[in-house]
């Protein structure tokens, strides 16, 4: 009887902790357009479109991702996801002339921080408001 007891606990525990996730590619809301806006006024390297993925658990957005196309850019491969509440980028690229680089940009206290980490160049910078004021070859 334990057995069966503990068998259904788990069962129901499980089913209880389940999420529905789904994605769907639409437009930006006006504020994840306005944030990769401010955010391409800085870091021009952040492309701005209004095509985004927006993955949902139980009807809430809880990670994007900025979808376009390669095609016309210096960028060969070009990944990056925006994180809830718009406070947050994450980046992961490559070009022909700076090879991969990958970091995230995040904004505190209305400034806006970017970290890069450059595969090929083997350096980390720090830029804050599109200025660089860290540099650390490794």
């Amino acid at each position: 009887m334990k057995k069966y007891l503990l068998l259904l606990s788990v069962i129901f525990t499980t089913f209880s902790f389940a999420q529905t996730i789904s994605s769907k590619i639409e437009d930006a809301s006006p504020e994840q357009y306005e944030f990769l806006k401010k955010v391409n006024q800085y870091y021009s390297d952040i492309p701005l479109t209004k095509q985004i993925t927006n993955f949902y658990a139980d009807g809430q957005v809880i990670d994007s991702k900025q979808e376009f196309a390669l095609t016309g850019t210096p960028f060969t491969a070009y990944t990056l996801g925006l994180g809830p509440k718009n406070k947050r980028v994450t980046f992961d690229y490559t070009t022909k002339a700076e090879g991969r680089s990958r970091g995230d940009i995040t904004v505190f206290k209305g400034d806006y921080y970017k970290s890069v980490y450059s595969e090929d160049k083997g350096q980390y910078e720090l830029f804050v408001n599109g200025k660089s004021v860290f540099v650390k070859k490794y």
